[in-house]
């Protein structure tokens, strides 16, 4: 059994070890070719240009929020679409009706959200 994680093993071994090495390669050498820490010009505001005149830990409207899981909604549809549309030729007519499911019930999310007036901006 252990044959058949053995390369994943391997694989994870590997990758823990590059990142400790380059972890290490950028603390060592980025010390070594800095310039002094306390340097006016990197603590600057580099951004926009200006300091900031507001907190920082302002309240944002909840419409960006809402917005925001929209997209990832509709992102992980797109995401099931894809890997559907290219084993439709082995998975038939049941996967065309679990998908048009799955279809019909994000069109009713989306229909829901758009009479609430989730993406209209006032």
């Amino acid at each position: 059994m252990l044959a058949n994680y053995l390369p994943a093993l391997i694989f994870l071994a590997v990758a823990t070890g590059l990142a400790v090495l380059l972890l290490l390669l950028g603390t060592g050498l980025g010390h070594y070719f800095s310039e002094a820490p306390d340097d006016a010009q990197k603590l600057s505001a580099y951004e926009c240009g200006f300091e900031a005149f507001e907190d920082t830990r302002m309240k944002f409207d909840v419409r960006y929020y809402l917005v925001a899981i929209l997209f990832i909604v509709f992102d992980l549809e797109i995401a099931f679409l894809f890997p559907w549309a290219v084993s439709l030729g082995s998975i038939g007519t049941f996967g065309l009706v679990a998908m048009g499911i799955f279809l019909l019930i994000l069109i009713v999310g989306f229909v829901y959200e758009w009479k609430k007036g989730a993406l209209e901006w006032d």
